[in-house]
């Protein structure tokens, strides 16, 4: 343990890691702690297992040296001499769990990730004492040797398993085969990387939740046991259709289940802790309670079957997704009550916005973990009410309602973007109180850069009353599927800001303020290029209005005019981007192919890349949101050059034709042929930059000057 805190150490720190001695404090069965004090002119940092010792680092590195760690940067410039503790400082977290990942974070976050991802955000986790992360990576290598095992053959098993972008919707059961069949080479990689994420993560003293059975089976099960009986479950978003799974009471259920364990357990070891999903937005096929019992029942004796210390970890997410009204207090205690209450914890995923611990009575005792949830598809925006997030769990740690709370954690779909609200919840694990906002924020910024800063602050205090006072993630119309504004239908992007575009502006102003102080940090590079893209955003959504209206009134110099601004803010988006690593189309692909052992591997992976983030399956109709099109978009350089930008000049060729013939112009035959487009683009393979290019703080200062007359 002590070995991996110090490497932890080397690698955060590098030389600088020499000023630190680590040791273990003999409390391993108290709540987690930590103490900071000086030893012969070098920091001692004691603490019960390694997430202490790593989260003592951590602390002291932001409290005594303004410095800072985050999910996607980091802003370590140390003082040649560090600061010695006068006093021994004694740190100690009131969360017995602190857990992190949401199931769909293994796809929008983390599809194509490698040991060097890996690794640092284990450091990461370890330095914000996350100790019950999600780790389901691999889990495809155990579910081949399953259904080897039960007789099933490659091409059955390739019809069932998913590609690697869509495995999360595999695994809980919403989606068999899209962008399959998954490659033996694959599911060896993985196999070898979940060996490693596992190995170091224990090695801090993590303990990670892994994959239990839900039932959900391929198919072509009755090929082999015609008398099994499976059920449906009802359509998934977008048209998909139900999957199937096995009836609880059938013997088969309890086989699958226990096998599935006894060979996860061969490959990866265990520590008890296991993830089951059975119905993640979709409805079974009656919702009596006695079936829904039973049906909770066989999910954890299955795992039970392979090891009696099994403890079933479920997301809430489908109490809170409700369809139809389908999980009524009935059916919710049924599914839930039927296990007992030390052999389950409840995840409430989205407590921040819907807590449903309110809704269904703390979960009838079992214990449950508060988490934020965030962000939905890796969706690029600012966004986060933070003072929800505070006044959240501050409520439901006060609340004499609150049954068996036990944890705090965050569930996003996607980290990267605000790296602002990972830090502030996070912060809360080793905080004796939920810390005053403005308070916290305050630190926050002179931790991002060094030192304080009174423009800094400006700037961050116009984002906390702005971007970071809305759970709304606004992006920019230009990401849309071409056509003019409907007020009728919810847009992907949520294209209109809640918040006050002049304060957005002002606090922009003030960032730039400080380039000649901090224009070399990388941690202000990101923010600015980040606030900038935030800041033009809403433009598409007021020049549409504008096209709509010229179009109407047969206007066509005016809609000429528009156009050209449409069509160069689409351009400058592709240059304002190009400048940050975070941003880069290419990144992701290149990532995504790099898995890849053949050409026909490459292929797929790419196909799986450039799909998820576009068209989101195989499906595409002409209606706007008949599909999944969209919901996982991203504001990426690469991504307007080569698939906005053809798109929307493809509409504003078909409107301006139809206006110079005096016709209307018609929308569901453009959304046919964009359709057909879409599906083509995913097959492309076109190379994108996979290195930045220009200066972020120039090329931001540069955009900002161009377009802040329009915001007048």
């Amino acid at each position: 343990m002590l070995s991996n805190v110090y490497g932890l150490a080397k690698r955060i720190l590098e030389n600088r890691a020499d000023n630190f001695v680590f040791e273990q404090i003999g409390e391993e069965n108290s709540a987690d702690c930590f103490e900071i004090s000086e030893r012969n002119g070098k920091i001692l940092i004691k603490g019960n297992n390694g997430i202490s010792m790593a989260s003592g680092l951590n602390w002291y590195l932001k409290n005594s040296c303004n410095a800072q760690f985050t999910v996607i940067d980091k802003q370590i410039n140390l003082p040649d001499e560090l600061p010695l503790p006068r006093t021994t400082e004694r740190i100690q977290t009131k969360h017995k769990y602190r857990y992190f990942f949401n199931v769909c974070t293994f796809s929008y976050t983390m599809a194509w990730w490698n040991w060097e991802d890996w690794e640092r955000h284990i450091d990461w986790m370890a330095m914000n004492g996350i100790n019950l992360p999600l780790a389901i990576t691999g889990q495809e290598a155990v579910w081949y040797e399953v259904y080897k095992e039960l007789g099933f053959s490659d091409k059955q098993i390739g019809e069932f398993l998913v590609g690697p972008a869509y495995l999360p919707w595999g695994w809980m059961g919403n989606v068999d085969g899209l962008g399959g069949p998954l490659p033996k080479s694959w599911m060896e990689n993985h196999k070898l990387l979940q060996q490693k994420i596992l190995n170091r993560e224990r090695a801090f003293g993590m303990t990670p939740i892994l994959q239990g059975f839900t039932g959900h089976v391929p198919e072509s099960l009755k090929e082999l046991y015609p008398d099994a009986t499976l059920h449906k479950t009802g359509n998934w978003s977008a048209g998909f259709g139900g999957t199937n799974f096995l009836d609880p009471a059938d013997d088969l259920f309890k086989r699958i289940g226990k096998l599935f364990i006894e060979k996860q357990t061969e490959m990866y070891g265990t520590d008890h802790y296991y993830s089951a999903d059975c119905f993640n937005e979709v409805n079974p096929d009656t919702d009596d309670t006695e079936f829904l019992a039973n049906m909770s029942k066989s999910v954890y004796q299955s795992i039970a079957a392979a090891d009696s210390q099994a403890v079933w970890v479920m997301q809430a997410w489908f109490l809170y997704y409700s369809i139809n009204d389908f999980w009524k207090e009935p059916q919710s205690k049924a599914l839930i009550g039927a296990v007992p209450d030390d052999k389950m914890i409840i995840l409430d995923l989205y407590g921040e916005l819907h807590p449903t611990w309110k809704k269904k009575s703390s979960f009838y005792g079992k214990p449950w973990i508060w988490n934020v949830l965030h962000n939905f598809g890796g969706r690029t925006s600012m966004s986060g009410k933070i003072s929800d997030m505070a006044s959240g769990l501050d409520e439901a740690l006060k609340s004499p309602e609150k049954g068996n709370l036990c944890g705090i954690g965050m569930a996003m779909e996607y980290f990267g973007n605000n790296p602002v609200v990972e830090e502030f919840v996070m912060s809360m694990v080793w905080n004796k109180d939920v810390p005053d906002v403005k308070e916290w924020l305050s630190s926050y910024v002179s931790n991002r850069y060094g030192r304080e800063n009174e423009f800094a602050e400006k700037a961050w205090e116009g984002m906390l009353t702005t971007v970071y006072n809305t759970h709304k993630q606004t992006g920019t119309f230009l990401c849309e599927r071409p056509g003019f504004y409907n007020p009728e239908m919810s847009y992907r992007t949520s294209p209109i800001p809640d918040y006050d575009q002049k304060a957005l502006g002002e606090a922009l102003d003030n960032l730039f303020k400080c380039s000649d102080e901090f224009g070399n940090l990388e941690t202000y590079k990101f923010d600015v290029v980040n606030l900038t893209r935030q800041y033009i955003s809403p433009l598409a959504y007021n020049w549409i209005v504008e096209l709509e209206n010229a179009y109407k009134q047969k206007n066509l110099k005016t809609f000429l005019k528009v156009k050209e601004q449409f069509i160069s803010l689409i351009q400058d988006f592709d240059v304002l981007l190009s400048t940050r690593k975070e941003y880069l189309l290419g990144i992701w692909l290149e990532d995504a192919k790099g898995w890849g052992e053949t050409d026909e591997e490459k292929a797929l992976y790419e196909w799986n890349a450039r799909n998820l983030i576009t068209l989101w399956g195989e499906e595409c109709t002409e209606n706007q949101y008949d599909d999944l099109n969209n919901y996982a978009y991203k504001q990426w350089a690469g991504m307007f050059s080569d698939y906005h930008l053809v798109r929307w000049n493809k509409f504003f060729d078909e409107v301006e034709k139809a206006m110079k013939n005096n016709e209307s112009w018609d929308r569901t035959k453009f959304l046919e042929s964009s359709c057909k487009w879409e599906k083509s683009w995913s097959h492309k393979k076109n190379l994108f930059p996979s290195i930045p290019a220009g200066d972020p703080v120039e090329v931001s200062k540069t955009i900002s000057l161009k377009y802040a007359p329009f915001f007048k």
